[in-house]
């Protein structure tokens, strides 16, 4: 029997984006920081980043493979549903994904973007860049926001395996030991605090998810490691306060402590973006190196089939809240499942309020 998605008759991947060829990197860089007035010389630096990695970012690649396992993964569920994909910053753009599907007869379309926390730069941003994208383009069709999915099984636990499997590569010598250190990306303080409808949702949204991960990798090992949440890629400048310890000072301070292994668990992101390959497996893993600190990565959720099927979960419970069905919304450790439609308010522009969609401001 087919799975009901109606009202919606397409879904929307919305990504952040990223440079393809060197050629794009500082144009890229100039449209993340748009309004922020910053040199173009830091941006050259910034790109130097890319520019190791042939100046290429990873993250469209991953998200041209999670748009063909989320449409196999549809398909095998018997939905027969487009899936699009829009970027904030780069090819394809968003407004130009709009564009085609409103020349395609597209009328209602749920959308999925690839950042499962609460703050402005991971929500609201993108409920801007909707706003902005339908103000632009005639007959755009109406525009839903899947929710933040932070402790949806179908993320926390494709993190779990990782990181067991990451603890495996450790030396048997140093392995019970291991300490755990969660990583995100870092934003001003001032973002977090006023991150989701009540402040300080996006500290607290990975405290629960990290929390979540240790218990079960209790369950499963007998022991319960200690752990840490720490930050990387902070970008603002040096007299704006932002999310701290910065990973390769946290690993400083680990092995100053004598903590014999670490393991590094990139929980803020859904894949490799250069956050990962750069801050973590470039920069991190060789100040562990430098401190004789035994470390090693967890790979990210990716397209691991869990994490593709929480798409679909997703789609499916959406749907049936617009229609007014009962349906289970799935979610595990100390939080519930957040909300379909943002509060009044809720994750607010720093700069000033400013239109956006999916939200009931």
């Amino acid at each position: 029997m087919p799975v009901d998605v109606s009202p919606y008759d397409a879904l929307l991947l919305l990504s952040f984006g990223g440079p393809e060829k060197p050629e794009d990197v500082v144009p890229f860089l100039e449209n993340v920081t748009r309004g922020r007035g910053i040199p173009r010389e830091r941006l050259e630096e910034v790109g130097q980043h890319y520019f190791l990695f042939g100046g290429r970012s990873p993250i469209n690649d991953q998200n041209r493979l999670l748009l063909g396992a989320v449409r196999e993964d549809l398909a095998g569920a018997g939905i027969d549903l487009p899936v699009y994909w829009g970027n904030r910053n780069w090819t394809p753009y968003l407004a130009d994904t709009l564009r085609q599907m409103a020349a395609d007869g597209i009328r209602r379309a749920a959308v999925l973007t690839t950042s499962a926390y609460s703050s402005y730069s991971s929500c609201r941003q993108y409920r801007e860049n909707l706003a902005d994208a339908v103000a632009q383009v005639p007959g755009a069709p109406r525009l839903d926001r899947l929710r933040q999915y932070f402790n949806h099984p179908g993320f926390v636990e494709p993190v779990v395996d990782a990181t067991l499997a990451a603890l495996a590569q450790l030396p048997d010598a140093v392995r019970e030991q291991a300490r755990l250190a969660f990583v995100t990306h870092s934003i001003p303080v001032a973002m977090a605090q006023g991150s989701g409808p009540d402040g300080d949702a996006y500290v607290t949204q990975h405290l629960s998810a990290s929390a979540e991960v240790v218990e079960r990798m209790r369950q499963e090992t007998g022991r319960r490691h200690p752990h840490d949440l720490v930050y990387c890629s902070r970008s603002g400048p040096p007299q704006v306060p932002w999310l701290e310890p910065d990973v390769n000072d946290h690993l400083e301070a680990l092995a100053a402590q004598g903590v014999p292994a670490v393991v590094l668990i990139p929980i803020g992101f859904v894949s490799d973006h250069m956050e990962v390959i750069y801050d973590l497996d470039t920069e991190a893993l060789a100040t562990a190196g430098e401190l004789g600190l035994p470390a090693a990565r967890a790979a990210t959720p990716g397209i691991d089939p869990r994490f593709v099927a929480m798409v679909r979960d997703l789609l499916v419970e959406r749907a049936a809240v617009e229609r007014g069905d009962d349906v289970e919304r799935r979610a595990v450790g100390s939080m519930g499942p957040w909300r379909e439609v943002c509060a009044p308010g809720c994750c607010a522009n720093p700069r000033g309020p400013r239109p956006a969609l999916c939200g009931s401001d």
